[in-house]
């Protein structure tokens, strides 16, 4: 990539804040993905959504000669009301995987089905030290935790007069901070900080009028958290980079600071050339990176073989602490994604 092509760090941040800050839970993606192709619109390229509601967006190379798609997901965690306590809270069903103990005492919004939103705190029910013997040691899982909802309610009847139901969508406050020394800490930055270096890739196409050597078609998709993000994508895609965050943690060697490119996850080892040429594009180019295997992980190229696609695969993106918990990434990890992508692509 030539020196002449800019990261606006500036963009990729401020986007990166303003994709976090959405409340877009498996299911519940139709506002952000408006927002998406507000974006994606703006510097000029094709955006069109499957069945589903999931995006493409098409940008065209110098060559028809292959199609090679990238991937994001933007759909996250969350939770949905599960049933109404007599004493008016709310017990609730997850959406993914969260780590549930690191949701007690989180803040999160009620949505119903008409678009009233109420404040809520997920809780143990055993949340009070000087009540509750056991408030310490209680397991904290979805049978041993609630919502209290911030209105005037003393019973079941109360909280439906509200209009909330079960099957309403429950937010989790993402806590979304970037601090002054490059740190994007938040929920959900799995996987919504590679989706807005997608967004950062498209804006430094587009200002540097950059044509990728072949057509690209970049999915964003809306159900990678429950497996089914990419069992359909455009017949014509021939190989495929799923971009998700990369783990940290023991046996590992990704840091906040890599782009992680994964050899193997739970689903199997991915394309071994398209995994080499993007080892050999990072360490020529100086691009700092980790290669990992990932035993516990799934990725919508994992999802598009599964279903059947024709497709090469590979796993590319920025290094990120503590997934689905309270998540942490750099700054430099976001931008060595977008160097290794740009690179594959021109």
């Amino acid at each position: 990539m030539s020196e002449n092509y800019k990261i606006n760090k500036e963009y990729l941040l401020s986007t990166a804040k303003r994709i976090l800050e959405f409340n877009s839970p498996t299911g519940f993606c139709f506002e952000i993905m408006d927002k998406i192709e507000e974006i994606v619109r703006e510097f000029g390229y094709k955006f069109e959504r499957n069945n589903k509601g999931g995006g493409i967006i098409t940008i065209e190379g110098r060559s028809d000669e292959k199609v090679i798609g990238l991937s994001a997901h933007v759909d996250t965690l969350g939770a949905m009301v599960r049933s109404i306590t007599s004493s008016g809270t709310l017990r609730f069903t997850l959406i993914g995987g969260p780590i549930v103990p690191t949701l007690d005492g989180e803040y999160c919004k009620i949505r119903t089905r008409d678009g009233k939103v109420y404040d809520g705190t997920f809780l143990s029910t055993s949340p009070a030290a000087h009540v509750y013997e056991d408030s310490k040691t209680k397991k904290r899982d979805a049978n041993n935790m609630e919502i209290r909802i911030d209105e005037v309610v003393k019973n079941k009847s109360d909280v439906e007069e509200l209009g909330i139901a079960p099957g309403d969508f429950v937010f989790i406050d993402p806590k979304t901070t970037i601090t002054q020394s490059g740190f994007i800490k938040s929920r959900f930055i799995d996987d919504k900080g590679s989706v807005a270096s997608l967004m950062a890739l498209l804006e430094m196409f587009h200002r540097e009028n950059i044509t990728p050597r072949f057509k690209t078609k970049i999915l964003i998709s809306n159900y990678e958290e429950v497996g089914h993000g990419t069992s359909y994508i455009p017949s014509d895609i021939t190989e495929m980079i799923a971009v998700d965050m990369g783990c940290i943690g023991e046996d590992l060697s990704c840091t906040e600071y890599d782009v992680s490119i994964c050899a193997k996850d739970s689903g199997g080892p991915y394309d071994y050339n398209m995994v080499t040429d993007l080892v050999n594009l990072a360490k020529n180019n100086n691009i700092s990176y980790a290669v990992d295997i990932y035993p516990m992980y799934g990725s919508d190229v994992g999802a598009a073989l599964k279903a059947g696609n024709n497709i090469r695969g590979a796993l590319i993106g920025p290094g990120v602490h503590a997934s689905h918990g309270m998540e942490r990434t750099h700054y430099n990890a976001l931008e060595n994604t977008i160097k290794l992508l740009a690179l594959y692509l021109i």
